[in-house]
């Protein structure tokens, strides 16, 4: 029987439960939902296809030691007992620490990481007679150190990059929604790309270039460049069996898929160019159609379909000056010439989601870049 390995994935808030639904489909195991995170267990095969298919995750943590600890003395001594360096880490390999979290005496990060590190290189020390470097940019090795009051969580970060960078996305607009939240925000939807897709305010593009992605069966991992490769108990043949099914999958998908249209309208042409090159090195410019000008004139209502938008909320601006109408204007072409559709907005402001005019069905509770938002759910009558 395979051994199972303990990790954290670490999640945008509010989307705890499509975590776990996303991570249950890829095989994780005693999968139990977290403040932001997930807590699981799988098998080495496993960890490898999280790590390359997962969509909604900023990090995956795999955990190497849980232990108890009573200040920086204690954390000092403990770092040295709890896991065997001579195996993890060898001074020809550079590693980065990092801290979230506080307990008893180690309430700055910034310290806590630099007193783990001090255990780990003077024990290397004296081993072998010299340590490792430590780099910040480009490291061998990534440690996480999570202290939840006198609890402490070690763990190895397999991608030296937050896992929401998907590597498409190289011209954005202003306050642009990150990748995995976008890719919650469709999960959510139920989108399966049998009705039509609309965004009448599609900026560069994110929410229908995860979209079409995620329909397609594109993997998100299959171009990244993986730390996990220099863990000591790598391998390489098991690994490589993992890209290769994820590969297949995505061949095997974008073969069967037959795609309703899927329409981003965006009224800044400079913007909209960013969308149309964003699209382009996601590799499904040939499923979004690009139309350029004001959604009032170009809304497409035949069929069924879908509308998603992302609105502007006034916050970052400290203005909402003008945006009552935008949002007026939304709801009234919805109901004029939408009827039978259904809209997903996402709003960080409730005042003006009001000037839709139109009484949400369902509603999720989410962070964008840090404000308290809701995906709202409307049936357009």
């Amino acid at each position: 029987m395979s051994t199972l390995l303990k990790f954290i994935a670490v999640l945008p808030p509010g989307l705890e439960l499509e975590g776990t639904i996303e991570l249950i489909s890829l095989g994780a195991k005693n999968v139990k939902p977290l403040r932001r995170a997930v807590r699981a267990t799988t098998d080495l095969p496993g960890l490898y296809r999280i790590y390359l298919q997962s969509r909604l995750p900023f990090r995956l943590f795999r955990e190497l030691a849980t232990f108890t600890c009573d200040g920086p003395k204690d954390l000092y001594s403990k770092m040295q007992e709890v896991v065997d360096w001579k195996y993890w880490l060898h001074p020809s390999q550079s590693f980065r620490v990092s801290v979230t979290g506080s307990s008893k005496g180690l309430n700055h990060t910034h310290y806590t990481a630099l007193q783990v590190k001090d255990s780990i290189v003077n024990m290397q020390e004296r081993i072998w007679g010299r340590r490792s470097t430590v780099n910040l940019q480009n490291p061998d090795l990534c440690l996480h150190l999570h202290l939840d009051t006198d609890k402490c969580t070690l763990s190895l970060d397999g991608s030296f990059n937050s896992l929401h960078h998907r590597g498409w996305r190289s011209s954005i607009g202003i306050a642009p929604m990150k990748e995995n939240l976008a890719a919650g925000l469709i999960q959510i939807t139920g989108w399966d790309g049998s009705v039509s897709l609309v965004d009448p305010l599609c900026g560069s593009g994110t929410l229908l270039i995860e979209a079409a992605r995620r329909v397609l069966g594109k993997v998100p991992g299959l171009e990244r460049q993986f730390i996990l490769k220099n863990w000591a108990d790598f391998d390489s043949y098991v690994w490589a069996q993992e890209k290769a099914k994820a590969f297949s999958q995505e061949c095997n998908s974008e073969m069967k898929s037959i795609i309703a249209p899927i329409i981003g309208i965006e009224k800044d042409k400079s913007i909209l160019a960013h969308a149309q090159s964003n699209a382009k090195a996601a590799g499904v410019s040939s499923l979004i159609e690009f139309r350029y000008g004001n959604f009032q004139d170009l809304m497409p209502c035949t069929g069924p379909g879908i509308i998603i938008t992302n609105p502007p909320y006034g916050v970052r601006l400290n203005s909402d000056k003008g945006l009552e109408k935008l949002y007026s204007d939304i709801g009234y072409k919805m109901k004029e010439y939408c009827k039978g559709w259904e809209m997903w907005s996402l709003s960080g402001n409730s005042l003006l989601t009001g000037y839709f005019h139109m009484k949400s069905r369902r509603r999720y509770c989410v962070s964008n870049g840090g404000i308290d938002c809701r995906w709202l759910n409307y049936e357009v009558h």
